[in-house]
């Protein structure tokens, strides 16, 4: 299938001529047109040129929100070299996998997290960019041993100042293609290692196109980005998407505190909005002013990483009775997004239908196709589908295009979807499957619960248990008896958790997923104490 552009220069160089004042990022008190962030990028790539960095190349990026992650993504694939975003989250022994997995040769670093660079070994690392913003620290002197001299690389520190003044006009000798590399995002590695699944143009470009009627994205639009930009689900249904249709980004540091996110959507006139689940829950609980729920623009809300509860919709609507909260699904292999409901037509707790062109079956264990209706796992193929694995033989992750994503779901008659839990956290008791995900929708209906999570743990006889993990709202009373009695009243008993422990916040990743491995941890070392 052909796309409006081969890869994202042509798409910017499009905008840059054809709306070159038009705004292309705000970020904080700085406004920058499409003419304006062309020459940037343009900047950014002749200095990488400069350095040596060529097509097919790695090079990094360890950078917090800002204009600057798109400036330097765009940047980096303007030359054909391929991006490697990594989460700002990371520590030192996994920033240095993922460096010396993806052989990268060059690193943009905010000058924030340099103390996680600093006592690393990074072999291909030639050269540190550092990204200052106006709280940082100055730009550090030394950082990343080099593995020839073992020596600190002063000299290879440069400003993210000093590429953005180069003034070498860029030269593309190669323009890549939608089947070249625009960029590697790294899984959280909920098992083993991380792996870098390698994106193409033609699957960030099918996502976007494909993603455009769903949420009924035009120029005019403003797109509100506060969750982390390294993540595939921001990257792609945020910048990417709004790059694809000439909008603008407002570029904000972090979803906190949400009073800031509301007011800079006010005062920018932000339209579409991106959240998580958790994102959705703070929403429901913010008090919104009269001059906010007169004046706001917001007419899409987006939510993605993890199903939203039924209470969580409930109190959205309550808030937004106008807007559109459209539910989607994906995953970093498919780019991410898979499946969205329609603008103009949804079913509350699905995810929606395939994106056009994508392919989604719900399989069982010997991936035959099951009925309407029945769970399985859900396998995907398309544009949306990432090469493979980096450094992975491709015949090891992808089965005649198809890859398997390790979730359950059933799909009704009209083809929306219903995720029922990841096949990892199905919970085996007494020999009946339990999922996880419908307990814990009785659990959230009751109104002292803010959050839960519903996890398996062996016992002895290697059978496992229904074990319950509750946060509470503020100033709220629950007693472990109210919670299974009121399940009772829901529930089969072998779905009842035998154990409630009440928590004062539920471990999170970057995107708000409840690190279900983090509880289970938690547990095993109470016993090991017991």
């Amino acid at each position: 299938m052909t796309y409006k552009f081969e890869n994202l220069y042509q798409n910017l160089s499009f905008y840059a001529s054809e709306k070159s004042r038009h705004i292309a990022i705000y970020d904080e008190d700085m406004e920058i047109s499409y003419a304006e962030l062309k020459a940037k990028v343009d900047a950014i790539g002749a200095y990488l040129q400069n350095s040596g960095i060529r097509f097919g190349d790695r090079v990094a990026m360890y950078v917090q929100n800002g204009y600057e992650f798109f400036t330097i993504f765009l940047g980096i694939t303007s030359i054909g070299a391929v991006a490697v975003p990594m989460n700002t989250f990371l520590k030192n022994e996994e920033i240095e996998y993922i460096l010396d997995n993806s052989r990268s040769r060059m690193i943009f670093a905010s000058t924030a997290l340099s103390k996680e660079l600093k006592s690393i070994s990074a072999p291909d690392i030639r050269r540190i960019i550092w990204v200052k913003s106006k709280s940082d620290e100055p730009t550090p002197n030394s950082a990343l041993p080099n593995a020839q001299t073992q020596g600190a690389l002063s000299e290879h520190n440069v400003s993210f100042d000093t590429v953005l003044a180069c003034k070498t006009k860029l030269e593309i000798a190669k323009s890549p293609t939608e089947n070249d590399l625009s960029h590697i995002v790294y899984t959280s590695g909920t098992t083993g290692r991380p792996k870098g699944a390698m994106i193409r143009y033609k699957n960030i470009l099918s996502n976007a196109d494909k993603a455009t009627p769903r949420y009924n994205v035009s120029g005019k639009d403003r797109f509100l980005v506060f969750l982390p930009m390294f993540h595939s689900f921001t990257l792609t249904a945020t910048l990417i998407l709004s790059l694809y249709n000439g909008a603008s980004i407002i570029a904000l540091k972090s979803v906190f505190p949400i009073t800031n996110v509301l007011n800079t959507a006010l005062k920018r006139k932000a339209t579409v909005f991106l959240g998580i689940p958790s994102v959705y829950t703070m929403l429901g609980k913010a008090k919104l002013g009269w001059k906010f729920r007169w004046f706001n623009k917001l007419r899409v809300f987006m939510s993605g990483a993890a199903p939203l509860a039924q209470q969580t919709i409930d109190e959205f609507y309550k808030k937004f009775p106008k807007a559109h909260l459209i539910e989607g699904y994906g995953l970093s292999e498919c780019s991410p997004i898979v499946s969205l409901n329609y603008y103009d037509k949804q079913k509350i707790l699905s995810v929606g239908t395939p994106l056009d062109g994508y392919e989604v079956k719900i399989v069982n264990d010997e991936t035959m196709e099951v009925a309407r209706g029945e769970i399985g796992e859900i396998i995907v193929r398309g544009d949306c589908v990432m090469e493979g694995y980096l450094n992975i033989p491709p015949e090891e992750t992808l089965t005649n295009g198809w890859i398997r994503t390790g979730d359950l779901a059933y799909m009704d008659d009209e083809g929306f979807i219903y995720i029922v839990d990841r096949i990892k956290d199905i919970i085996i008791a007494k020999g009946i499957n339990v999922y996880p995900r419908e307990v814990e929708e009785i659990i959230y209906k009751m109104p002292q619960v803010e959050a839960c999570a519903v996890v398996g743990i062996r016992d002895e006889y290697a059978d496992e248990e229904v074990v319950a993990f509750v946060q509470l709202k503020e100033n709220q009373k629950l007693s472990e008896r109210e919670i299974k009695t009121y399940l009772k009243n829901h529930l089969a008993n072998y779905k009842i958790p035998k154990v409630v422990h009440f928590v004062p916040d539920l471990p999170r990743n970057a995107t708000g997923k409840v690190l279900k491995r983090a509880l289970k941890e938690q547990i095993a070392k109470e016993g090991e104490k017991a």
